[in-house]
Parts: C-alpha cells; structure tokens; sequence
C-alpha cells in the first residue's frame, strides 16, 4: 500500500474541483451571532487533543442545550462532569493547549467548528455559573478561538445521524456491560457490569 506524504501529491489528487473563495472566507476569527447562537443551543461538543508526542484523543461532552457559556466573542467554557477520570483530554492540554472542537445540535445537519487553544481552571465563580443543580464541574475547560466557522451538512445526509428509521434496533446490540466483560476477561458478570454502570448513570451524571 503506498501512502501519499507531500502537500503536493495531495492536492494532485484533490486538484478539482478547487476550494471556492466562499470555502475559505466563512471562517472567522471570532464568533459572531451565528457561532453564539448555535453554542447556546447545542448539548454536545467533541473535543480533539493531542500531547506534544503527537497521541491523538477525540472525547465527548454533553449536557443540557447552552452547557458550554461563550464568555465572549473570542472564549468558550466547557465544565467538566464527573467521568471515569482517565483526564486523557485535560492532560493533552497540559502539554499542547491546542484543540478542535465540533458543536451539534440534534436534528442539524450542519456543524460548527471552531479550533483553538485550551487552558484548564478551577474558578470558583465561573464553576458556580456552570453547576447544575447545585453541583458545580470537577474544572472547567477554557478555549480561546483562533478559528470558527459552519461546516456544510454532507457528512450528516450521507450517514442519515437523525433518521430513526436507520438507526438500529438498540436491542440487537451488546449492552457496554457485555463488551467490557468480553474485552477485559473480567471475574465480574455481564449483569454486575451493567448494574454498576446504571448506577453510575444515575448518580453521578453532575
């Protein structure tokens, strides 16, 4: 299998048709009231990251619609709820502040993307405006906007995301329970994974 490894040879293949100046121009450097409107109605976010050895890690994050507050035209704050504590996004961070971030809205096809960079705090004001129900996030992610803009809804109509009638049948499909079982070799039944994972979503969603 040979790979392509220049610019060059890339844009060979991708040589039309070409980016259109309306492609280039959409992205702005701070986000407008489109971006701001579109952040505040979105209850998922990816985050990509990568350490300074170049590990990759993509992690999601949701919550109600508006959970990640646009502090102003050029910062966004993304709380952190209680996970499984491996921090593989918040540690990247540490040693490469730089990140993507991909905003849905279900039911829209088209995304915004924003790239920037991250810092990672513990204000005590700002974990109050991001509690819910009184439970303020373990920190809050911090990301300054270097680049944002709509990204067009091909990949959502091509996969058919928010279509019910493609989505298989949840029944048909391993419960994490089972493939954590499986994958780990684990003492612990399938029912014990699952009872503790319910749990866990009970009780410690915030």
């Amino acid at each position: 299998m040979e790979f392509v490894t220049t610019r060059d040879e890339l844009r060979v293949i991708y040589k039309t048709p070409r980016p259109t100046d309306a492609s280039m121009r959409k992205e702005l450097r701070a986000l407008d009231g489109h971006c701001r409107s579109f952040i505040g109605k979105s209850p998922f976010v990816l985050i990509g990251s990568a350490d300074n050895a170049g590990n990759a890690d993509v992690t999601p994050k949701g919550d109600k619609p508006g959970f990640a507050l646009v502090l102003d035209d050029r910062t966004i704050a993304i709380p952190d709820r209680p996970g499984n504590n491996r921090l593989d996004t918040l540690e990247n961070i540490l040693l490469n502040p730089s990140v993507g971030l991909l905003f849905l809205i279900p039911g829209m096809n088209e995304t915004l993307r924003i790239n920037g960079d991250a810092r990672i705090t513990i204000d005590a004001g700002l974990r109050e405006r991001l509690a819910v129900d009184g439970k303020q996030p373990q920190s809050v992610v911090v990301v300054s906007v270097k680049a944002a803009y709509m990204h067009c809804a091909k990949a959502f109509m091509r996969s058919e995301l928010w279509k019910p009638d493609s989505w298989y049948d949840r029944a048909t499909l391993p419960t994490l329970g089972q493939i954590l079982s499986d994958q780990m070799a684990h003492a612990e039944t399938v029912s014990d994974f699952d009872r503790s994972l319910d749990e866990a979503y009970s009780k410690t969603l915030w």
